[in-house]
């Protein structure tokens, strides 16, 4: 069997599967007739993405390949590129970690020895520090922020190499995402072992912040496979992304509690379209509610179907407009 018939074949059975789960799916406690629209447009949605992933499979498959087929050299040039950052310092890679261990320094002060406050947990049963809750939900949002900006620039950054006919251009942006999961990984380690000195241990729901970690890589990648091909053409693109991160830290639920939405469904519900609202409140529910991903089978699968649409989006104006960078650059 062929690779494309493989791959095809993998994509079939998990999205029969799928649908086959939604629609046997209960919840006891939603009521019926929401249910039921829920099951519809979730199936719709996921078989118009099965539609389009056939349609145009050959331009979709091709840049997972090449980052398949590079990966030792990416590799490589991910700890290049995190090395070279702070060569020209004295003490190199050791300024990577200065500015997260003190924002967590700063905001330990601050929220939990000026103003001690406290906050609830995802199913608002228990009453923890308001200092933890907010560390946990914000370490995601700065490796986002970190990997979105590089990954937008990597391009303009690597411009010497987009020149080059020889070099496999696609592996830029994938390089920036890497190197700054390095200092994502420590900011995890720190604030991990910041929970154990209040009493909050690790245990196997803590595996699970590997998962919500892979699901924000994949999501920035798609992401920044679009606008590194945009900031190409559009330079302003780089300051637009720079005011949508100011506004995102705020239009996620990262400083203040989803659970103030309660009465205001319309707003939660656009919150939650959110997908950087999936990877927060998975961080805080894998160390605090102990939650299993599985348990929020809808949000999952929403997060999941849209990281898929805008890695093909990415991989579709990437290949559109890459013959151009050569000449723009």
């Amino acid at each position: 069997m062929s690779r494309k018939k493989k791959l095809i074949t993998i994509v079939s059975a998990a999205v029969l599967a799928l649908n086959l789960y939604i629609i046997l799916h209960h919840n006891p406690l939603a009521d019926k007739t929401q249910e039921i629209i829920k099951k519809i447009i979730s199936c719709v949605i996921l078989e118009g993405f099965y539609v389009v992933f056939l349609k145009m499979f050959d331009k979709i498959v091709i840049l997972p390949v090449e980052l398949y087929q590079n990966r030792r050299l990416i590799w490589k040039l991910a700890k290049n590129d995190f090395k070279t950052k702070y060569a020209a310092s004295y003490f190199g890679i050791f300024w990577a970690f200065v500015p997260p261990v003190i924002t967590v320094l700063l905001y330990w002060f601050i929220f939990g020895v000026v103003m001690p406050n406290r906050a609830t947990n995802i199913r608002g049963d228990m009453d923890l520090p308001y200092i933890l809750w907010l560390i946990v939900g914000i370490v995601p949002w700065f490796y986002f922020s970190e990997a979105i900006s590089g990954g937008t620039n990597a391009l303009l950054e690597y411009n010497y190499l987009v020149k080059k006919v020889v070099f496999k251009i696609s592996i830029l942006p994938i390089i920036k995402i890497v190197s700054a999961l390095f200092v994502h990984i420590f900011f995890v380690c720190f604030t991990l072992i910041l929970l154990a000195f209040y009493g909050y241990f690790p245990d196997l729901y803590t595996l699970q912040l590997i998962y919500y970690s892979f699901c924000l890589f994949m999501f920035v990648l798609g992401l920044s496979y679009v606008t590194c091909s945009l900031i190409v053409f559009f330079r302003d693109l780089g300051q637009i992304i720079s005011i949508v991160l100011q506004v995102g830290i705020w239009a996620t639920p990262i400083l203040w509690n989803l659970h103030l939405l309660d009465n205001k469904p319309v707003i939660r519900f656009i919150i939650k379209l959110n997908p950087m609202t999936y990877i927060v409140e998975g961080y805080r529910g894998a160390i605090f509610d102990k939650l299993g991903f599985w348990e929020t089978f809808y949000s999952t699968a929403y997060f999941w179907i849209l990281t898929a649409c805008t890695f093909a989006l990415g991989a579709l104006v990437f290949k559109r407009l890459k013959v151009h960078f050569a000449d723009v650059l």
